[in-house]
């Protein structure tokens, strides 16, 4: 051939590639539009041959099913396979309601070893010493606004859940188990820290979950510590109506004086935000620390499990942090001239 000859395919073979690419999508999920396309672009913090990792707005479903429309697993395999045949695939979730980092599998390879990693499994099996150290080094971070304060500033939440039905026999509900043991739980850890003082009956948090429990931070929140997170009406419902109804005058230390919650001239008041009537759920998972999947795969024998001698030396890390959404992002600036 020559340079700048054409060449002409059949559609029905650029039609295979693109149905290949929407096969993964959930039956009666939409298909995304130009629009929604880039949005979902722009999400995108990070990718690699491995990996991609999303900042996830609140309200989205993470995973799709029937009655679920336009869930983030099903809009990025039709939106962010990039040059991939398939797109990315879930290795773990997070709550419709809540925000922040996401991280998906961009093949099979690396969402073995994702799900794997986010399992409850011992993370020091593994025969390579490197690829365990990276492996222990793993932890996710959330920012919640609570309402109250914890009575320690910091600590570690060993409570075990266990699921429930409602009375419908329909709605699912996570809580706390019983001490007896007669019912079946799942081992829930985690650990958390105070990050400044409580303004107006509320207080900014650090939760590192050490499992993965569906809603584990909601309910340690709610039921551990006493402090649900606000917007969360699931699980703190009746403290959300005490709060509304008897608001907190607190005193700053320093002065003696009482902090004032109030909005700064300029700031605008988006829903949502703390000072709305009806605030949106403020968790958020703001830092992600993670093994080099994809260097660990280009390097690690099967076989052996043996790495190559330039990644002997220490763990090869990767670390995101993700913006909170606009209605934490209004709360936090009420607020930020008080933390510590």
């Amino acid at each position: 051939m020559e340079a700048g000859a054409r060449v002409y395919i059949p559609v029905s073979v650029a039609e295979t590639r693109i149905s290949k690419r929407y096969d993964t999508i959930p039956s009666g999920t939409l298909y995304p539009n130009a629009d929604e396309i880039q949005y979902l672009q722009r999400l995108v913090k990070y990718k690699d041959p491995a990996i991609m990792v999303l900042n996830k707005p609140p309200r989205v479903p993470v995973k799709g099913n029937l009655p679920v429309h336009n869930s983030m697993d099903a809009l990025a395999a039709a939106a962010l396979s990039y040059d991939y045949d398939e797109g990315p695939k879930l290795v773990h979730r997070l709550d419709r309601e809540s925000s922040g980092l996401l991280l998906m599998g961009r093949t099979k390879e690396s969402v073995d070893h994702l799900q794997w990693l986010f399992s409850d499994m011992n993370k020091g099996n593994s025969s390579c010493k490197v690829w365990n150290d990276a492996c222990q080094a793993t932890y996710r971070r959330y920012w919640a606004l609570v309402i109250g304060s914890p009575r320690e500033k910091e600590g570690l939440i060993c409570a075990p859940l266990t699921k429930v039905l409602l009375n419908d026999g329909k709605t699912e509900r996570v809580i706390m188990a019983h001490q007896s043991g007669l019912e079946a739980s799942q081992k829930a850890i985690t650990e958390y820290r105070v990050l400044g003082p409580m303004i107006s009956g509320c207080s900014w948090i650090e939760l590192r979950p050490v499992t993965g429990r569906k809603h584990q931070l909601r309910v340690h929140c709610a039921e551990a510590l006493g402090t649900p997170i606000v917007g969360d009406y699931k699980y703190g419902w009746f403290v959300h109506q005490r709060w509304k109804q008897m608001p907190r005058v607190d005193i700053e230390p320093a002065s003696g004086k009482p902090y004032k919650l109030r909005r700064p001239d300029g700031l605008d008041v988006q829903k949502g935000s703390v000072l709305s009537k009806v605030p949106l759920l403020h968790l958020h998972c703001r830092e992600l620390v993670l093994p080099n999947i994809a260097k660990f795969l280009k390097v690690l024998d099967q076989k052996s499990e043996n790495l190559h001698p330039v990644v002997r030396s220490k763990p090869d890390l990767l670390r995101f942090v993700g913006s909170m959404p606009s209605h934490m992002k209004i709360s936090w600036n009420l607020m930020s001239s008080y933390l510590v």
